[in-house]
């Protein structure tokens, strides 16, 4: 019987709520049996902002995220790749275990996914799931999904998710942890004097 995991990537600084309730609905759109949190070891296309937690602190929090979701894990598979983290060569390496897998990426994501490493193989590799957050969103995506089809072949899945208005550089400039993250994840930013 073949897996179906689901693959989200990202720097995960600090990981948060949103992150975990646009998992659990697409989990639950497409019937995946496991969804993978892998946080990045160099991001490619940005430089980590000052105040950033360490590789170890990013990876320790997404560990406490899901320490409570039997259906979520953490994968450290690119921190231990090390270098810049290319999504098609973690799900170059995830395929090559016999899953079937499905890339849940931000709206932002999927807009840009031309210019990634590689946009044709990673829509070999994986099913493309993108929460819709607002009709805007929504017919922008169709019409995005609709063009990566056309390009590359494309399966991309559209979920709805209710908005949960936050984002990991909102949290750093304004705080909100207590509210946003995960009771763990606040007590560890709390307690390791992070994005001060």
């Amino acid at each position: 019987m073949t897996i179906r995991l689901g693959v989200m990537g990202g720097t995960f600084n600090p990981p948060h709520c949103g992150h975990l309730e646009a998992a659990r609905h697409v989990r639950a759109a497409l019937g995946l049996d496991r969804v993978l949190f892998v946080p990045n070891n160099i991001p490619p296309h940005k430089r980590m902002p000052a105040h950033s937690a360490t590789t170890a602190q990013r990876c320790e929090m997404v560990g406490l995220m899901v320490r409570d979701e039997p259906w979520a894990a953490l994968s450290t598979i690119e921190v231990d790749r090390g270098g810049a983290s290319y999504t098609v060569e973690t799900l170059r390496a995830l395929a090559g275990e016999g899953q079937a897998l499905a890339l849940i990426i931000g709206t932002d994501m999927l807009m840009t996914l031309e210019q990634w490493r590689e946009p044709a193989e990673i829509c070999r590799l994986a099913t493309l799931a993108t929460v819709a957050r607002s009709e805007d969103d929504r017919a922008a995506l169709k019409r995005q999904a609709a063009r990566l089809q056309g390009l590359y072949g494309a399966d991309v899945r559209l979920v709805d998710c209710p908005a949960l208005p936050v984002s990991s550089t909102q949290l750093r400039e304004q705080g909100g942890f207590d509210c946003l993250t995960p009771p763990a994840v606040a007590a560890y930013i709390e307690e390791h004097h992070l994005y001060r």
